[in-house]
């Protein structure tokens, strides 16, 4: 049976996660119009996103029409039928799945004749409705067996509506995925390739991989471009035209690289550069206009909630406690935890490029001007101090990887070499007394350090020594997954 002709297809937004932040705690402020709990049987295929569904014991089909220049998705309902389904209508379902015609079969269709016909995933549902501006708002759980997800939706006929409430909650940043593709996501169905694109102070790293049909990550690429973003950021508090056309120049080349390697979606997000200038808008409509890619900027905590994930996943560190640090160029990510679980989590305002333009440390400098530096980033470390020695110490990002590859001599950077790797605190000073010495273009013919980092590398030094002084620890675990990792984990998980 089909859907009447005069209802109108609905604009739909939905993102899958664990986590929503500041969208969820303002639509869970508000009271829910109803709470209630459904179970459903999806029926899926790797060749389609259609969404095909039993609810309330009829057959419920819908397809996309079309995807708008926001990015948000137009469905229509196409059939609504009760059981047992005529053979016309099996057809149409299965037309639907991209699925093979079925074979000479019953008069008549009962569901679990239906079933055998596609990969049947039944769902439990328990969902919140609310309104926001004139649109329909949905936060969700689903379990499908022995997995489990959340999601949130925001719906309605007007597409200006829901993309305006979309970017009012903040998620503008975050990709849309239909509830067909979240549940096979869920499920496994199929290999899948995403990229995620971090927006430093510093530097643009991306990261491509294959989600496996088993949830395996594979690498396909990850590669960092130096565009100096923060550049005097410091002294203006503003973003240059100069680092934005620089920034938005790689961020355009690593989209394309990633398109290229069949990346269906790019996640990307922005950290401290982004978080402290007025005119980030600018940075972003650059982006977005070059490249298509939306920059979405995150809080200082989510930032070090992804570092933390990426630590604890790709060095197996069991169930001790943990001290995670990524320190960029902008800012510092701290997170405290136990067992893969965040007890805490804060970000400070300790960045290596801060650091260089506050003391000229791209240039050689005496034994009292790196004191004085350190003796700085000690005072924005207080909320560090204090603390009962932590089992491990982790940390991430560039000033720590480019330590290890110097120490190991890496002629060229090796991700299986540097993960992993111990610095301790007597490499650190070694590195620092010898970098100190030095100007940036000196600094430029150490074997193992990337040379766009010569500027900000012994202020990343400095920072990394400072650490392991205010916790106490002698040396340090290193990753060399970070952020971008965590990431594409997180925002792309089954």
């Amino acid at each position: 049976m089909a859907v009447p002709a005069e209802i109108v297809p609905r604009w739909e937004w939905r993102s899958f996660g664990e986590r929503f932040g500041a969208a969820e705690a303002a639509l869970t402020a508000r009271t829910p119009e109803r709470v209630h709990e459904t179970d459903e049987l999806y029926l899926l295929s790797p060749e389609s996103d259609a969404s095909v569904k039993v609810r309330d014991a009829l057959m419920d089909v819908k397809q996309l029409e079309g995807v708008n220049a926001d990015g948000l998705e137009q469905w229509r309902p196409v059939m609504k039928a009760a059981f047992p389904l005529a053979p016309t209508d099996v057809r149409s379902v299965l037309q639907a799945l991209h699925a093979p015609a079925p074979p000479p079969g019953p008069p008549a269709y009962a569901l679990a004749d239906l079933a055998r016909l596609a990969l049947a995933a039944p769902v439990h549902k328990r969902r919140a409705h609310y309104r926001l501006d004139g649109c329909l708002a949905e936060l969700s759980e689903l379990r499908v067996g022995e997995h489990s997800t959340r999601t949130i939706v925001i719906e309605g006929e007007d597409p200006r509506r829901v993309i305006a409430a979309v970017r009012k909650l903040g998620l503008a940043g975050r990709r849309n995925v239909s509830v067909a593709r979240g549940i096979k996501a869920l499920l496994g169905v199929g290999a899948h390739r995403y990229a995620v694109i971090d927006v430093g102070t510093n530097s643009v790293k991306l990261h491509v991989a294959e989600r496996s049909a088993d949830g395996e990550w594979h690498a396909l690429a990850d590669r960092a471009e130096v565009t100096r973003l923060g550049e005097g950021l410091h002294e203006s508090g503003r973003l240059g035209a100069e680092p934005i056309r620089r920034t938005t120049d790689a961020i355009t080349e690593l989209a394309e690289a990633a398109r290229a390697l069949g990346a269906t979606e790019i996640a990307a997000v922005g950290t401290a550069g982004l978080r402290l200038a007025p005119n980030t808008s600018e940075l972003m409509a650059s982006v977005h206009a070059a490249s298509g890619v939306i920059v979405e900027v995150i809080p200082g905590e989510e930032e070090a909630r992804l570092a933390f994930l990426a630590a604890t996943e790709g060095l197996g560190l069991g169930r001790q406690s943990l001290v995670v640090f990524d320190t960029g160029g902008g800012s510092s990510q701290f997170t405290i935890g136990a067992g893969g679980h965040v007890a805490e989590q804060f970000s400070v305002d300790v960045g290596s490029v801060r650091l260089t333009e506050r003391f000229d440390l791209d240039e050689a400098v005496s034994r009292d001007v790196v004191a004085a530096a350190c003796v700085a980033v000690a005072g924005d470390l207080e909320r560090l101090a204090g603390r009962p020695a932590a089992p491990a110490v982790i940390g991430m990002g560039g000033a720590v990887t480019n330590l290890v590859a110097i120490e190991l001599a890496l002629a060229s950077y090796d991700p299986d070499a540097v993960q992993g790797s111990v610095l301790r605190r007597a490499d650190i000073a070694a590195q620092i007394e010898r970098l100190r010495r030095m100007n940036a273009q000196e600094r430029r013919s150490i074997v193992g350090l990337q040379p766009a980092r010569a500027e900000v590398i012994l202020a990343g030094a400095c920072i990394v020594q400072t650490v392991l002084d205010v916790l106490g620890a002698e040396a340090l675990t290193v990753s060399d997954r970070a952020l971008r990792h965590g990431l594409i984990a997180d925002r792309f998980a089954p």
